[in-house]
């Protein structure tokens, strides 16, 4: 016999509800705030960084040299790429095309040269005992490394969290629960 304080039936019903809104502007428009952001200077560094580093290499009376080339690849390359970057922030081009996924290019990016920027400043450092401007290369290069490890990892972070590279993501999560009322 059932115990009659006990209900015979009781249902409870739990409902997730997420609602993402997603702001964006699409007109392109110059706006020199981005420069004063983290991400912003962390570009602006990885350029200066990139130029310096391959003006060193390219006055080295060794610049022939397959190490040189190495690091002047490296650096002329995260210039342009950076200094592109740079500019569709600048200009707002990434938030007009807020369905390309940005953060995790650019996350690839920074990681891939983070670790070329490690191999190509100890090549440059292994030989700046015979050249001053090998070692100077090395320390802006070793420099640059730095700078792409933390935008790597701000934009692995930003990935994760689920954030659009320009514009506003907000997410609401609403959690309803509904029970039967005990007989």
């Amino acid at each position: 016999m059932a115990d009659p304080g006990f209900p015979s039936q009781h249902v409870t019903t739990t409902g997730t509800t997420t609602v993402t809104n997603t702001t964006v502007s699409p007109v392109i428009r110059f706006d020199k705030t981005y420069i004063k952001t983290t991400p912003g200077i962390l570009k602006v560094a990885q350029i200066i960084f990139n130029l310096i580093g391959f003006i060193c290499i390219s006055v080295s009376y060794q610049w022939w040299q397959s190490r040189g080339g190495w690091f002047n690849t490296v650096s002329m390359t995260g210039f342009w790429f950076t200094g592109i970057m740079l500019l569709f922030y600048l200009f707002h081009v990434i938030e007009k095309f807020y369905k390309v996924p940005w953060l995790k290019i650019e996350f690839v990016f920074c990681a891939v040269w983070t670790f070329f920027y490690l191999i190509a400043a100890s090549l440059a450092a292994d030989y700046g005992r015979h050249d001053e401007a090998y070692g100077a290369a090395a320390f802006f290069g070793f420099a640059a490394m730095v700078a792409y490890g933390v935008d790597a990892y701000l934009k692995f972070v930003a990935v994760r969290s689920g954030s659009i590279a320009q514009g506003q993501r907000t997410v609401q999560k609403t959690t309803s629960t509904v029970t039967s009322p005990a007989y």
